[in-house]
């Protein structure tokens, strides 16, 4: 009974030195930056991770560009942790899926997106062509539509264990207006969705303060250790 026992306990210790040394790349979304997600990162370091919270000129470049620029960077950072995990908000998302679509992430572990516009955004649709909308988002807020040509929509879909949060409430009206189903502001709930994810969860939070929302967090870090989302007095 004794070495059972001894045995259960190299076990379980095992299994949380390993949870305790995974990495976890934090990406904000377009025309935000890395104190955006601040409050996410604290929280993903007190349950264990190691956090690598990355700061990126959104609106300078094209997400092709941005997408090298980023995220190779920070899985150097993450040094010789045991696996990399990702987590996004908005526009992170598709910076993620660009650089995956193209390089092999040998020790990716799981991906966690919060509002992204996997199927582009209605609203980069009627207001790309206004004047000022490129001064203030950039080439890569162009590359955000619902378009067959647009990037999310080029990218295909998931080959990693991908898990996503949708929000279902707005303070933006005039914006909602442009999307023809529930949204969260600026991306529609169906748009978050993305072929090949493993799990997907709506959340009465509004795109802009997400990832900021006791709920959300506790949801990534629980997606994080478990590959699912609590479906505990949360909507499905």
């Amino acid at each position: 009974m004794r070495k059972l026992t001894l045995t259960i306990f190299i076990i379980l210790l095992a299994l949380t030195t390993k949870a305790h040394s995974a990495c976890v790349i934090l990406l904000h979304g377009l025309a935000k930056s890395d104190s955006s997600m601040t409050k996410l990162e604290r929280a993903i370091e007190a349950a264990g991770f190691k956090t690598v919270n990355v700061d990126y000129p959104s609106t300078k470049y094209p997400i092709e560009t941005l997408a090298n620029m980023a995220v190779a960077p920070a899985i150097e950072q993450c040094g010789d942790e045991q696996g990399i995990n990702f987590v996004t908000h908005s526009m992170g998302g598709i910076l993620v899926r660009q650089y995956l679509s193209s390089t092999k992430v040998e020790q990716l572990n799981r991906v966690v997106m919060l509002g992204p516009p996997n199927k582009g955004s209605e609203v980069v649709d009627k207001l790309g062509s206004f004047p000022g909308f490129k001064f203030a988002f950039g080439d890569a807020g162009l590359q955000l539509g619902t378009g067959e040509m647009s990037v999310p929509n080029k990218l295909g879909e998931a080959n990693f264990d991908l898990g996503i949060i949708a929000g279902t409430r707005s303070i933006n009206l005039i914006l909602s207006r442009f999307i023809p189903d529930t949204d969260d502001g600026k991306v529609s709930v169906l748009s978050t969705k993305l072929e090949g994810m493993n799990d997907h969860l709506k959340l009465p939070v509004t795109h802009v303060f997400m990832m900021k929302d006791k709920k959300v967090i506790s949801q990534v870090i629980h997606y994080l250790k478990y590959g699912v989302f609590s479906r505990t007095d949360t909507p499905n």
